[in-house]
């Protein structure tokens, strides 16, 4: 079991409330190569739900992203990209990972990473969020196998235009069963290079 976890490769596309949650579950887990990717920097409001702290206000999230992953599981290999990611850098930035965690907060970048992950990446599964804005109903978020490749996690509902409100209780919630996923991916797959 260990070894599998430590073998993998996971690709995380966003470093905000969903992707620096999950990196940190993944890291604490025992996954052996994180890629990151943001183009972001920290800011104060990010706070209250990503796992950033007030001395890196300022500076790109790939960068303490790696710096908090490397505090955590000085084992850990990650690799960061500050980045836009684009339907024509992602297969490229993620060649590696065998499962890719979804982490956006804008309904067409989620789309156009699952169209780019299951149109140009062979294998790759990827973890995908849909609604999870708000707070209350923690049993109401779920994780569903829409298809062999595609793992969705979320209410099916709420959207943060409808609720304006993310709390790091419900984000996290999101987060961690996104990780979850992605364990379970690892620990049920037999990877062929």
């Amino acid at each position: 079991m260990k070894e599998k976890l430590k073998n993998a490769v996971v690709g995380i596309a966003g470093l905000g409330g969903l992707g620096s949650n999950v990196a940190i579950a993944l890291a604490r887990t025992g996954v052996g190569k994180l890629i990151v990717a943001d183009f972001d920097k920290v800011e104060a409001s990010n706070l209250n739900r990503q796992q950033y702290f007030v001395d890196q206000i300022g500076r790109s999230k790939v960068e303490c992203m790696i710096e908090n992953l490397r505090r955590i599981n000085p084992d850990v290999k990650v690799e960061g990209h500050r980045v836009k990611l684009t339907g024509e850098n992602i297969p490229e930035i993620f060649s590696e990972a065998q499962v890719i965690a979804e982490c956006f907060d804008k309904a067409d970048a989620k789309q156009m990473i699952v169209e780019t992950v299951l149109g140009k990446m062979g294998k790759a599964i990827i973890v995908s969020v849909s609604g999870l804005a708000g707070y209350g109903k923690s049993n109401a978020i779920q994780t569903r196998r829409i298809s062999e490749r595609l793992i969705l996690v979320g209410d099916n509902e709420s959207g943060i235009d409808s609720v304006k409100v993310l709390t790091a209780a419900r984000v996290g919630i999101a987060a961690n069963h996104q990780a979850n996923a992605i364990v379970e991916v690892i620990l049920n797959s037999v990877w062929k290079d």
